[in-house]
């Protein structure tokens, strides 16, 4: 039922500046009316301008709060983030497995930090294709992101976002949705890829002037609460974009999101 309350789990980084990472997730799953569960991964020590130190978990600790998270059936999906390396990202892979096949995984493809650094290795990258693409009800990457998993996978410089995303696809993943903050123009599109779907399904609002990080960490929560909540997954992606879309214009305005109309 799409109006009650839900469960879902993190697996990400934490931020020591609050902007993103499972700050952002909380934030999320709060305003939407979700209870929010949580696996750190790594550590990071950084502003809104840098990373200064990261300190990956043991993917021994990782698998221990997935497995307490899950162990009485109270999570309705799941979302991922950072994960920083290959031993981490088969780590929850191992530990999602049989959730998966019962419950949607929204994979938000953590690969670097607003600054540019790195926050998963490129060993980490093709354990990520390898192993837990097929687990996706739904990967949520940038148009740099979509791009590099892409060429891994075979495409060409140049490719079309559409060829792109079909290449993730077939790697496994169910449902592809390329998020267009990096393209100019004076709107925001995000293009929702399905399988058996000939056309994607875009998703637009005006590009909004703020400066308001974590929005991809936002966008990914807000979608596996949707989804938590019975929403298909359209409708998920809608109502996500229109949040994320509320967040930035608050952001830009310096008002509470509850002020505006």
């Amino acid at each position: 039922m799409p109006g009650r309350s839900s469960t879902i789990l993190a697996i990400a980084g934490s931020d020591s500046s609050g902007g993103a990472g499972l700050a952002a997730d909380l934030l999320a799953a709060e305003a939407l009316g979700a209870k929010l569960r949580w696996a750190v991964t790594a550590v990071t020590a950084q502003t809104d301008q840098s990373v200064g130190a990261v300190h990956d978990l043991p993917p021994a600790l990782v698998r221990r709060q997935i497995d307490m998270a899950l162990a009485d059936g109270a999570v309705r999906s799941a979302k991922l983030g950072m994960l920083g390396n290959a031993a981490c990202v088969a780590t929850v892979a191992d530990a999602l497995r049989d959730f998966a096949e019962r419950r949607p995984v929204v994979i938000d493809p953590v690969l670097m930090a607003s600054s540019g650094a790195a926050l998963l290795d490129e060993a980490g990258v093709t354990a990520l294709i390898e192993k837990l693409l097929p687990m996706a009800a739904l990967l949520t990457p940038n148009l740099p992101e979509l791009e590099h998993l892409a060429l891994c996978l075979g495409a060409s410089p140049g490719d079309s976002v559409a060829r792109q995303a079909a290449f993730v696809m077939r790697a496994g993943a169910r449902a592809v949705l390329v998020k267009g903050g990096h393209a100019a123009g004076p709107e925001a599109a995000d293009l929702l890829f399905e399988r058996h779907h000939r056309a994607p399904t875009r998703f637009s609002s005006p590009r909004v002037d703020a400066r308001l990080r974590g929005t991809g960490c936002r966008l990914a929560t807000a979608i596996a609460v949707r989804l938590a909540k019975g929403d298909d997954l359209a409708a998920a992606c809608a109502f996500a974009k229109s949040y994320l879309f509320r967040l930035l214009t608050a952001e830009a305005a310096e008002r509470p999101v509850e002020a505006l109309p």
